[in-house]
């Protein structure tokens, strides 16, 4: 494989779409469903479960979009990366439960390709991309 044009292909965009699609359905399913959400969160014995709500809708639904498109991308991955460790830890660390043993590594999984899109950046096809051709290659002040 020639890896000099491989932020030219759309092989980023497609990994990056299906990294955000399990956030986006996650956080359209809280928002259609807080109440089951919120009791989960309180099964789990945290606190706060209405915040908990709003501020994994955000986290999911927000970053998962930003994601797909590809803006602010390597910020975005590295806050999904650890929400899906965070979560992970949190909902899915039963030891003994193979079922949640499983979700568990799904998410450790998640964030290994975030981790990645953080160290490679979002490729040609992003909005990052498209701002940053706009300012002639210069990368915008902080």
């Amino acid at each position: 494989m020639n890896t000099n044009n491989i932020h030219t292909t759309a092989l980023p965009l497609t990994g990056r779409v299906l990294m955000a699609a399990i956030f986006v359905m996650s956080g359209v399913g809280k928002l259609m469903a807080p109440a089951a959400t919120i009791g989960y969160i309180q099964a789990m014995g945290l606190p706060l479960a209405g915040a908990g709500l709003v501020l994994a809708i955000v986290v999911e639904l927000g970053g998962g979009l930003l994601l797909a498109l590809g803006y602010k991308t390597r910020l975005v991955a590295l806050v999904l990366a650890a929400f899906s460790v965070l979560t992970g830890l949190l909902f899915h660390g039963a030891i003994g439960d193979q079922n949640q043993m499983i979700h568990l590594m799904k998410n450790l999984a998640m964030a290994g390709g975030l981790l990645q899109v953080v160290a490679f950046g979002a490729g040609a096809y992003s909005l990052d991309a498209k701002a940053l051709a706009a300012t002639g290659g210069r990368r915008a002040a902080a």
